[in-house]
């Protein structure tokens, strides 16, 4: 895995599974199908895409707080404790 924040790639991998809809009146919805309940509605296509990343913050960050059971997207498993390094390893 990159370097970078397992958090961060969570949300990048999350964001390849969104789908996007043109709605009858031309508007737009997308939503992330393994993250139950991240749905956006927007004008554009650009907008629900900004909407959507930031529904799925918010999603993580109540599912976080209500230590709610999250999918694990492409391996990575944001349910587990994390695993720290002895001080004396630092």
């Amino acid at each position: 895995m990159s370097p970078q924040p397992v958090l961060s790639e969570y949300i990048a991998r999350a964001r390849t599974y969104a789908e996007y809809d043109k709605l009858e009146d031309g508007t737009f919805s997308g939503r992330i199908p393994p993250c139950a309940g991240v749905i956006a509605f927007a004008n554009t296509l650009s907008q629900c895409q900004h909407e959507l990343h930031s529904v799925l913050e918010d999603w993580l960050l109540v599912g976080f707080k209500l230590r709610h059971a999250l999918p694990v997207i492409d391996g990575i498993n944001l349910n587990q404790k994390p695993e720290y390094e002895p001080l004396d390893a630092v």
